[in-house]
């Protein structure tokens, strides 16, 4: 099993900036999920802002959430 989110921040250019329960971190880019189903209301900044973590991964308050799995193996480690 991959390492769930810890702790998560969001950047301006809707990035997610992760740190993962094995203490890696690494940057996550959403700017291709905007056009897609419940995820286009993710280009309001304000909404995307609001991302938290829920039960070891990122999600938003009209439940949308990414698989944390998705998060670990497609984020840029740094």
């Amino acid at each position: 099993m991959n390492p769930r989110i810890s702790k998560v921040s969001t950047t301006n250019n809707y990035q997610l900036n992760l740190i993962f329960t094995n203490g890696e971190k690494g940057i996550y880019d959403c700017s291709n999920l905007l056009g897609f189903g419940v995820f286009k209301e993710l280009k309001d900044k304000h909404y995307f802002k609001q991302a938290r973590i829920v039960d070891g991964t990122v999600a938003w308050p009209h439940e949308q959430d990414i698989c944390p799995d998705t998060l670990y193996l497609d984020s840029i480690k740094i």
